[in-house]
C-alpha cells in the first residue's frame, strides 16, 4: 500500500512548550553531543597510530566507539532542531530514516558488548589459545558481520511499515519509534508490533545477547574463584568497564521498551525525556570515559599522545 497523500510528517508531542528554557536545552544538547564526537573520535584515533594497541579487544573498541558516534548523531541533531522548533514536525521520509537508525545503533550495540564479553572469556579462561581463536581477521570478519546483520535485520522489518498508509499523526516521544508508527497506521496490525517488539526487539535485539553475555561472565567467574591473585586483578580491570557498560545500556533499554507498551505519564517530563534519550545522550559519552580511564593501555597512550 502506498503512503496516503494526507500525511507527510508526524508530530512529536513530548516537547511541548518550554518557553525561553528551549535555549538552555539545545546548548546543553550541543555540549553533550560535541564531547561525544570528541571523546570518541579521540580514542579511535589514539588506537588507530598506536601500534601496540592494535589487538582483538580494542578493534571491538574501535567499532563500539563509532557506533556511539553513529547512535548520537541519529537523535541529537534531530532533537536539537526540534527543541528550537515551534511545530516539532518530521516528515516521513526523516522518520523512517531515523527509527533505521536508531534501531541499528541498539543492535550493533548489544551485539558489540556481547562479542566483547566472548573476548573477555577467551583472554581469560583460555589465555594459551587466545591468539589462535581471536586473530586479528576473524575479529574485523565478526565486526562486518554484525553490522550487516543488523542493517538487514532492520532494514527488512522497516520496509514493512514504510509501506503501510497512516491515518494518525501524534507520536508522543522525543524521535521516531517504529511500535508507534505502527500504531498510527489505517489498518494496524498487531503482527508486525509483536514482530518487532517482541522477536527483533526483545528476544533478538537483547535476550539472545544478555544469555550469551551472562554465560560468558558465568565462565569467567567461575575461572577466577580458583585463579591466582594476577588473573583475579586482570579480570577485574578488563572486565569492570565492559560490565558498567552493559548494565548502563540495559537498563536504558529496557526502559525505551516498557515506554512503548506502558504508560509512563505518571514520571514527570524532564525525568521521562533524559531516559529515553540516555542510550543516544549519555551512553556514548560513558563508554569512552571508561574505557579511557580504566584500561591502562589507553591511558598511558592518551598521556604520550
Amino acid at each position: 500500500m502506498e503512503n496516503s497523500s494526507e500525511i507527510v510528517s508526524f508530530v512529536l508531542s513530548m516537547y511541548g512548550d518550554i518557553g525561553h528554557l528551549k535555549y538552555l536545552y539545545f546548548l546543553l544538547t550541543m555540549i553533550l553531543y560535541v564531547s561525544v564526537i570528541l571523546a570518541n573520535t579521540a580514542l579511535i584515533v589514539i588506537i588507530y597510530v598506536k601500534p601496540n594497541l592494535h589487538e582483538p579487544m580494542y578493534l571491538f573498541l574501535c567499532s563500539l566507539f563509532v557506533n556511539d558516534i553513529y547512535g548520537s548523531t541519529a537523535l541529537l541533531p534531530c532533537l536539537m532542531v526540534q527543541i528550537l522548533s515551534e511545530t516539532h514536525d518530521i516528515s516521513l521520509l526523516y522518520c523512517f530514516i531515523q527509527i533505521f537508525n536508531i534501531q541499528t545503533y541498539i543492535d550493533v550495540e548489544f551485539r558489540t558488548l556481547a562479542i566483547m564479553a566472548y573476548d573477555r572469556y577467551v583472554c581469560i579462561c583460555k589465555p594459551l589459545h587466545y591468539n589462535s581463536i581471536i586473530t586479528t581477521r576473524r575479529v574485523q570478519i565478526v565486526i562486518l558481520v554484525i553490522w550487516i546483520v543488523s542493517f538487514i535485520q532492520v532494514g527488512v522489518l522497516l520496509s514493512f511499515t514504510i509501506r503501510l498508509r497512516f491515518c494518525g499523526t501524534v507520536i508522543d516521544k522525543v524521535c521516531c519509534v517504529n511500535h508507534l508508527a505502527l500504531e498510527l497506521s489505517c489498518s494496524p496490525t498487531n503482527i508486525l508490533s509483536y514482530v518487532n517488539d517482541v522477536i527483533c526487539g526483545l528476544v533478538l535485539g537483547v535476550t539472545a545477547p544478555l544469555v550469551f553475555i551472562s554465560f560468558t561472565y558465568v565462565k569467567i567467574l567461575s575461572v577466577c574463584l580458583k585463579a591466582s591473585k594476577e588473573t583475579k586483578t586482570k579480570a577485574f580491570d578488563t572486565c569492570t568497564p565492559h560490565l558498567v557498560s552493559i548494565m548502563s545500556f540495559v537498563f536504558a533499554s529496557f526502559y525505551n521498551l516498557i515506554t512503548q507498551r506502558f504508560d509512563m505519564t505518571f514520571i514527570p517530563l524532564e525525568p521521562r525525556v533524559i531516559l529515553l534519550t540516555y542510550p543516544f545522550l549519555l551512553q556514548p559519552l560513558l563508554n569512552p570515559i571508561i574505557y579511557g580511564l580504566k584500561l591502562s593501555k589507553i591511558r598511558q597512550a592518551f598521556k604520550r599522545l
